[in-house]
């Protein structure tokens, strides 16, 4: 009798380097994958945002559509659904007699509450659950470590990875026997289908890039290979306009249709062939940044979440709505601040120096509270990450793991990062279209 796998996709949207996919093709003879759209993930929260806003509704079709036709290369067929998971595997594992479900291993609160739910839904199906760590560079088996006591302060933390932790290699995933397809007539809905207006990409967009496994291999491709941009990464990181100011790979890492180890073999297999210098290390160390932050939301829990932070400080923080909207709309007193708003509002972007200038001017200028700020970022970005998302927000409200409690100076930002106001001109200045 065959031995049956489904692979429950979430966060892990890609085909190369997925554990998930591995142990499934490893261990059966048939492999189905599903995908579900889940309606929760297009509601509105608390603060009124939706949680997943249209720009990167976009950028998830654009993955599903791409991780589809990549299992299709391999034999595996991909059921896509806009029905809650809970609702869709307990009857896949029925109809197709599967022995085992694969999926991510995920651990903050609404991801864990769906995780439930479906363990629930299959009980008494007689179907394994087998989840996989495969969002980190380090491996939680390999830190030097207790979860628990993970380093409160990030340099400690890279320190002791860095000299006590080999970042793992590749896994590769099967190719299954033709006959492994079976029937599919499930659809990849469309952005109107997910409750949007067809949209026009911005053309001052730094991120005019399209989802995908393949698309970030490209993106890889041309960063790194073609030209070379990787070796200069650390001096224009902090950059405000166009594509190649950074590697613009965290969308890609964010939704898993890349992991952080295939980039780090890439970066290790350039210092061996181009350059090795202080931008292929920053690029690392980047991606350790984003480890910490996954580190410190496994040990604190829903104190991620919560108005005091993980350092349970309380400050009289403010929920005044029409300080909050001068601030989504970019009509503050700041023209800096503005620009990046606009920006972000325009096309789900934002760079890396800007996001942590409006969130100072949002925490510390108007005392807003940060949570509705985090929210915010959640519902627009297309790189939107919970871990890095909340756990940077607290960062710079002064609740997180900076135990230096920064306020930015944002004249100051703007005139060093933006000395000619090219990039509040691009954003602030009436468009001819």
């Amino acid at each position: 009798m065959k031995e049956t796998g489904l692979v429950w996709f979430r966060n892990d949207l890609r085909v190369d380097d997925n554990t998930s996919l591995y142990k499934a093709t490893t261990d059966n003879d048939r492999v189905i994958g599903v995908f579900c759209f889940d309606p929760r993930l297009f509601k509105k929260n608390e603060f009124g945002f939706r949680k997943t806003e249209k720009f990167r509704a976009k950028f998830l079709i654009e993955s599903i559509i791409d991780l589809k036709e990549n299992l299709a290369s391999r034999n595996i067929p991909l059921l896509v659904f806009g029905k809650k998971p809970e609702s869709v595997i307990p009857k896949l594992v029925d109809e197709y007699a599967v022995n085992a479900i694969y999926t991510q291993e995920e651990w903050t609160t609404e991801e864990t509450i769906v995780s439930e739910a479906v363990k629930s839904s299959i009980k008494g199906l007689g179907s394994k659950w087998i989840t996989s760590y495969d969002q980190f560079l380090f491996h939680p088996e390999d830190i030097p470590f207790d979860i628990l006591e993970t380093p409160k302060v990030f340099t400690v933390f890279r320190k002791q990875c860095e000299r006590y932790v080999s970042v793992r290699n590749l896994v590769e995933t099967l190719s299954m026997a033709p006959d492994n397809l079976i029937e599919n007539d499930t659809h990849i809905p469309s952005i109107e289908d997910l409750g949007f207006e067809f949209f026009e990409q911005d053309a001052r967009s730094a991120f005019p890039f399209l989802g995908g496994e393949r698309c970030a291999l490209k993106r890889i491709q041309s960063y790194f290979w073609e030209t070379h941009k990787l070796s200069y990464y650390k001096k224009t990181r902090n950059g405000l306009i166009g594509t190649d100011y950074s590697s613009k790979l965290s969308a890609w890492l964010a939704n898993g249709t890349i992991s952080a180890r295939t980039i780090y073999h890439q970066v290790l297999e350039y210092e061996e062939k181009i350059q090795k210098n202080q931008s292929t290390y920053w690029l690392v160390f980047e991606l350790i940044w984003r480890d910490f932050f996954k580190y410190i939301s496994l040990k604190h829990g829903n104190d991620l979440f919560k108005r005091q932070g993980i350092l349970h400080k309380y400050y009289s923080w403010s929920q005044n709505r029409e300080l909050i909207q001068q601030w989504i709309e970019g009509e503050t007193k700041e023209p800096f601040v503005n620009a990046n708003m606009i920006e972000l509002a325009q096309t789900g972007w934002m760079s890396n120096r800007g996001r942590q200038n409006v969130a100072s001017y949002f925490a510390k200028e108007l005392q807003l509270d940060w949570r509705i700020g985090a929210a915010y970022f959640e519902s627009m970005l297309i790189d939107y990450d919970v871990h890095s998302n909340y756990g940077n927000w607290q960062y710079v409200a002064g609740v997180g793991n900076d135990p230096r409690d920064r306020k930015f100076n944002i004249k100051l930002q703007s005139e060093r990062y933006d000395p000619q106001q090219k990039f509040q001109n691009l954003w602030l200045q009436p468009t001819l279209f």
